[in-house]
């Protein structure tokens, strides 16, 4: 056998082939599709996966509005941020949040499994989530992905 055929390839930024694709998420349960977007984000389902590099695609998720949360999670769930001041800390449940932000639930969920460093801040970079069916990203010829 020869082993010296046998090479780690390891991808950078030059390498890396990023791809465009668009989900929609209507009638899609919110964990779920999150975890697979993160996976795509992320190149996970790529052989070349690198995890110092940025080697995902990027991700357009359409009818944000239209996601689904299993068991009680609309009404008993809450998100939780600071203003920075005594007193600061707001809360919001997701059904709050769909009525004014849609779309903000996905990219929450995204997010929250992503990198908590700077490769995870510039992969959250390449998702694009919209309430609507509709996107700008039309350039860019994005293929339809149904997880």
């Amino acid at each position: 056998m020869n082993t010296l055929s046998y090479k780690t390839v390891s991808a950078n930024k030059n390498t890396v082939n990023k791809e465009w694709i668009v989900v929609d998420a209507e009638g899609e349960i919110l964990g779920r599709l999150a975890s697979e977007i993160a996976k795509v984000i992320r190149g996970k389902h790529k052989p070349t996966f690198t995890p110092h590099v940025d080697c995902g695609d990027n991700v357009i998720v359409i009818n944000a509005d239209k996601i689904k949360m299993t068991g009680n999670k609309l009404s008993d769930k809450t998100y939780v941020r600071y203003t920075g001041y005594p007193g600061g800390q707001r809360f919001v449940s997701p059904k709050e949040l769909m009525a004014k932000h849609p779309e903000r639930i996905i990219e929450k969920a995204v997010r929250g499994m992503l990198p908590k460093n700077r490769l995870g801040r510039q992969l959250y970079r390449n998702l694009f989530v919209y309430a609507g069916g509709e996107h700008k990203h039309e350039a860019q010829n994005p293929k339809p992905v149904k997880f």
